[in-house]
């Protein structure tokens, strides 16, 4: 039996050391952050929300009606954990970017995107590389985990430095690393080395994209996350 002595001394060692997070669980340093306000929110290289999208605070949604242009975050993020809710109508089709900046003509071509997508009615369906929750173009889901079309799905983007995850409805989906030389051999191999700020910014806005079809996302709220 070890002396008490040394049963004070391993306890008041141990008390020193860093705590482990929780299996599943995402260690961060700040607090949880709305952004399912309009105030949140403007158009792409604009200072105002377009009329396509509309907050139904009745509903507490964010719905894009019409095709209105892509909107990002007023803030910008680096490590960051994004929960988020979203639906679509039937061949509907969005998408989350995220360390967007606006040095592009369209936010596609400088930000990774998270596909918001019907995979059984819209063409991008055909191939896991654009269904939903791919990494759009570069990194297809582990599987298919919506929900009907209508129906609500969870989804989560985490990035800590180059580290990427997508989950969606419970399930983590895709992991990768940038700037990796198997990024690298992606992106070349893809539509995006036609642009050569593709996925470089450490930093940058949260933006959801406009296309044909009505989505509508809920619960969203993003928190900074340790290096």
């Amino acid at each position: 039996m070890r002396s008490s002595a040394a049963l004070r001394f391993a306890l008041a060692t141990s008390l020193l050391l860093p705590f482990a997070p929780l299996h599943g669980q995402t260690p961060a340093t700040g607090e949880w952050v709305s952004l399912q306000t309009p105030t949140a929110w403007r158009g792409y290289r604009a200072d105002t929300l377009a009329s396509g999208w509309r907050f139904d605070e009745a509903r507490g949604e964010l719905v894009r009606g019409d095709r209105a242009g892509d909107i990002i975050t007023r803030r910008q993020f680096g490590d960051f954990e994004f929960e988020f809710e979203w639906r679509v109508s039937s061949r509907g089709n969005s998408g989350v970017f995220y360390r967007a900046t606006e040095g592009t003509r369209i936010v596609y071509e400088n930000a990774p995107e998270f596909q918001i997508l019907d995979n059984v009615s819209a063409p991008d369906g055909r191939s896991p590389l654009t269904s939903a929750g791919a990494n759009y173009g570069l990194d297809a889901p582990l599987r298919d985990v919506t929900k009907p079309v209508g129906e609500w799905n969870h989804s989560r983007i985490i990035a800590r430095g180059p580290h990427v995850e997508h989950w969606m409805n419970g399930v983590k989906i895709v992991e990768y690393e940038l700037w990796t030389p198997e990024w690298r051999a992606k992106v070349a191999a893809s539509k995006f080395r036609a642009w050569p700020a593709y996925g470089w910014a450490t930093y940058g806005h949260i933006s959801l994209q406009e296309h044909p079809g009505e989505v509508a996302f809920r619960g969203m709220r993003i928190r900074e996350l340790a290096p």
